[in-house]
């Protein structure tokens, strides 16, 4: 029997790609001993954590006797290949294309817009005070999310999820920008396709566990 071998995740229990990670693993059935960066407290700037990840960011996965692993969607891909069942990726071409364009949409044109050090640099540059930072966030998640729900509305691979009837990286994508939106206590409104394929990975155990407030260092 072949053991799993030891993987640590760099984590925060609000981050959107944490969240990501997390996510993977438990569709995958692997797991992580978390090691808890707590970004609200400035942790992913110390030295300590700048030499697994010179950029400062949060999740990083570490195997044993392995170089650090950094930014979600490379993890995702990397779980993808070390446990290929069940696949976060089609098996075809043009869909392989389809769920990366669509968590691309997610990961890397919608989530780096709202990040807390988007927010700081905002903040001490310009003078960005709460309330315009909250107008910020409305704008960005809502210009990503009609976007991508005009095309889901629209594609004929649109299934029970973004693409076909099972999970893949893409809806591991939407939840977590979903998620982050719900914590903001921000409502996007018409977006009926979104909200149906949410529902359904709401209700999948994989992505409930992930939910942030269920993870340490969660407000009670």
């Amino acid at each position: 029997m072949t053991t799993q071998p030891t993987f640590e995740l760099y984590a925060y229990w609000r981050t959107s790609a944490t969240y990501r990670v997390r996510v993977a693993l438990n569709l995958k059935g692997l797991t992580a001993n978390e090691r808890i960066v707590n970004i609200d407290a400035g942790e992913q700037r110390e030295e300590k954590f700048l030499k697994i990840n010179p950029l400062g960011a949060i999740p990083a996965l570490v195997e044993l006797g392995h170089a650090p692993l950094t930014q979600s969607l490379a993890i995702l891909e990397f779980l993808d290949e070390f446990q290929p069942a069940p696949p976060l990726l089609p098996q075809d071409l043009h869909g392989r294309a389809r769920v990366r364009s669509i968590a691309a949409m997610l990961a890397a044109d919608t989530h780096p817009l709202i990040t807390g050090r988007v927010k700081k640099y905002l903040t001490a540059t310009t003078g960005m005070d709460d309330t315009a930072w909250r107008a910020w966030q409305i704008q960005w998640f809502g210009t990503g999310l009609a976007a991508l729900e005009q095309r889901l509305a629209a594609e004929p691979q649109t299934g029970v999820f973004c693409h076909g009837d099972t999970p893949t990286m893409a809806d591991i994508c939407l939840a977590s920008i979903v998620e982050m939106v719900r914590i903001f206590k921000i409502t996007i409104p018409d977006t009926p396709t979104i909200d149906r394929i949410m529902a359904a990975c709401d209700a999948h155990p994989a992505f409930a566990a992930a939910t942030p407030s269920r993870q340490a260092g969660a407000p009670a």
